[in-house]
């Protein structure tokens, strides 16, 4: 049940602060954001604030922000329809009933001649059963379609995505990535605040139970300033010794109360997962000690690093280097969860801020259907000076959802076997 609840929340949080990037960025560009979803399929739950509609999807595989003009306006007034109208105090059309026209007796039935909803906000018509006298009324900017009883706000131009500026837009779809990482960065500022920053130097912390360090005598804050008459300054220089040597007798000097102390280790040989050789282990971990600076250095440069690590996974995955075998999706991220979860609550939370960098740099990959892939067209409209028809692009990003879909599904069952094997 941890397991459950941790996977939820991390799930919510990750996809809820990406989401909420594009929705802020949209509002403050002036567009009409028409849906907030966390999920997708079937609505579990829903509540309409400020414009938009909030909902939870039954499908945890994402989310989305749909803003008006991203997609084919709801409902397309053509001549010849006869529609139902009702008005606000001003006189101006507030609701624009479509169907079951007779389920609103208030409402003056027309026959549409001509309907321009984008930018003249004007409906021109006739009456039913009235004379032929052609009417013409103003259409409110926040005025109502009702389809099925369901009201949907209309979109004026202004209000759409297409309307705004280059920069806006690419503002727009780059700020779900950014929040992912300020979400990281925030993380791993309170996990320094818990757990403090790690020292620069090499001095080891928390010795494994029955570990090589353990059985060589190692003691919590010793410093290792000597491997092999090999002088030692730095966390990454010990570790990398002790990674290229599994198996074999390492002769050490810690210093320790201020004497130096010969200890001899002879690390673990432990193979990682996708990889052919062995690396070597002793079973420490590095000291932290609190302070603010650190905390704010440890901050930057963890999602520095993280960034850096996950960049290099993905440029090895392009180039081959790494199969598709190595991807998780839902299944495996919750597998993965679920060891983290029993080992405490600050590894939960690198985690998670791992998974958000994660999900940060994916959607800045120039793909059909990502945040990427769209930034990839607003920067083709700045450099030729005009967009791509969106037929095209829309075209683009179907099939490129299409293979997403694909790719999540055989991502999904490669993960439910690796759970059986």
């Amino acid at each position: 049940m941890n397991t459950v609840i941790a996977f939820i929340f991390m799930f919510g949080l990750l996809v809820f602060i990406h989401e909420w990037g594009h929705l802020i960025f949209a509002k403050r560009a002036g567009m009409l954001a028409r849906e907030f979803a966390i999920g997708f399929g079937p609505k579990i739950f829903a509540f309409t604030r400020n414009e938009t509609v909030y909902t939870i999807r039954l499908l945890p595989i994402g989310g989305y922000v749909r803003v008006a003009g991203e997609d084919p306006e709801i409902v397309e007034l053509k001549p010849g329809h006869h529609i139902g109208l009702e008005f606000n105090q001003e006189g101006k059309v507030n609701k624009i009933i479509v169907n079951n026209k007779s389920k609103h007796p208030n409402a003056r039935v027309i026959e549409v001649e001509h309907a321009d909803l984008d930018h003249a906000l004007r409906i021109d018509g006739y009456e039913i059963d009235e004379d032929d006298q052609k009417l013409s009324f103003e259409v409110d900017t926040k005025a109502m379609f009702i389809m099925d009883e369901k009201a949907t706000q209309i979109a004026p131009y202004d209000r759409q995505f297409a309307s705004k500026s280059v920069g806006k837009r690419a503002m727009q779809l780059f700020a779900g990535p950014m929040m992912n990482f300020i979400l990281a960065l925030f993380i791993f500022f309170i996990l320094g605040i818990i757990q403090g920053a790690p020292v620069d130097e090499a001095r080891v912390n928390k010795i494994q139970p029955d570990s090589p360090a353990a059985e060589a005598g190692l003691q919590d804050n010793d410093e290792i300033i000597k491997i092999e008459n090999n002088s030692i300054s730095t966390w990454e220089e010990f570790t990398t010794i002790v990674r290229k040597n599994p198996g074999q007798e390492l002769e050490m000097i810690v210093k320790r109360d201020g004497e130096q102390i010969p200890v001899t280790v002879v690390p673990d040989e432990v193979k990682l997962e996708g990889q052919e050789q062995s690396i070597g282990q002793i079973g420490v971990y590095q000291a932290f000690e609190k302070s603010f600076i650190g905390t704010i250095k440890y901050g930057f440069e963890q999602t520095y690093d993280t960034t850096k690590l996950i960049l290099t996974n993905l440029f090895m995955l392009i180039s081959g280097q790494l199969s598709i075998e190595m991807l998780s999706g839902p299944v495996g991220i919750y597998d993965v969860t679920d060891q983290v979860v029993q080992t405490g609550f600050t590894n939960f939370l690198m985690w998670t801020a791992m998974l958000s960098i994660n999900l940060g740099i994916v959607n800045l990959v120039p793909l059909p259907a990502l945040d990427g892939g769209r930034l990839l067209f607003v920067g083709i409209e700045a450099i030729r000076g005009k967009p791509i028809s969106p037929e095209k692009e829309g075209l683009f990003h179907f099939v490129g959802f299409a293979f997403l879909m694909l790719l999540m599904i055989i991502v999904t069952w490669n993960d439910i076997q690796r759970l059986f094997l």
